[in-house]
């Protein structure tokens, strides 16, 4: 029995509170450029990502909530790559941006033998993915 693959994306956009948004730009500005995602829009209080070209809501954004800013209890997002080299991008541009590694890049055959991820915390204890699934 196969399982059916979703075609229609079941989240427009998610935002996570930052301490830091000059801190929190720059991390993500390189963190996500080897997944193929670019800064839609900076100001005063949120920057957005997305595919470039992107048009209407940033399919990924940073709000500035100064102090008050915490990590989601269990929060964890995935976000996809397109192959290893993007999955490893990702991981040396966290690490090298203020990341903390949470699973360095390889495969996750605990999953699927085709999983291969890397997994980091933001700066400010976010719980970052990426992952591509080879057949």
């Amino acid at each position: 029995m196969s399982v059916p693959t979703i075609t229609v994306p079941i989240f427009d956009h998610v935002s996570v509170g930052v301490r830091d948004l000059d801190r929190a730009v720059a991390f993500y500005d390189a963190t996500l450029a080897p997944l193929g995602l670019v800064r839609l829009f900076r100001s005063a209080r949120a920057a957005g990502y997305g595919p470039e070209g992107f048009e209407g809501e940033a399919p990924f954004a940073v709000i500035a909530f100064g102090d008050e800013a915490r990590p989601m209890l269990g929060l964890h997002l995935a976000f996809v790559a397109k192959d290893r080299t993007a999955v490893d991008g990702f991981f040396a541009a966290a690490i090298a941006n203020g990341g903390v590694d949470d699973g360095p890049p390889g495969i996750r055959d605990h999953y699927d033998p085709g999983y291969y991820a890397a997994f980091v915390h933001d700066p400010d204890g976010n719980r970052l993915e990426a992952v591509v699934h080879e057949r």
